[in-house]
């Protein structure tokens, strides 16, 4: 079939330094030969057409976000997201205090340098 052998030329084409890497590798055949699988596998991967239409239907969730995120209850926006949003939140601030707390006392300890005797 003339597609095949377009597509067997084209892989040859593109596999040529890795049968140099096998030729020129002594003692580590079997990590050569996954190393040719895994490339190969990715190869057909990527001459795979992709397709643009969904079959998945979802259902339309920004006008429930939106409606949450625009309501005035006195809650920051950045905590609006849920227990998820506050722990992210609460995380960042003991990072946030915790190292500037620590590079304080690196300074410190860099600015008075132990007496030598």
């Amino acid at each position: 079939n003339h597609t095949q052998d377009k597509r067997t030329r084209g892989r040859s084409f593109v596999m040529w330094p890795f049968l140099l890497l096998v030729l020129s590798c002594g003692g580590c055949w079997s990590v050569t030969a996954k190393m040719m699988r895994n490339l190969l596998a990715l190869h057909q991967i990527g001459q795979r057409t992709i397709s643009t239409t969904s079959h998945r239907h979802f259902k339309n969730k920004v006008p429930e976000k939106q409606k949450l995120f625009q309501e005035d209850d006195g809650i920051p926006l950045y905590l609006k997201g849920g227990i998820a949003d506050v722990l992210l939140y609460k995380a960042t601030m003991i990072l946030t205090v915790g190292g500037t707390a620590y590079a304080m006392y690196q300074l410190a300890v860099a600015a008075f340098p132990k007496k030598q005797e």
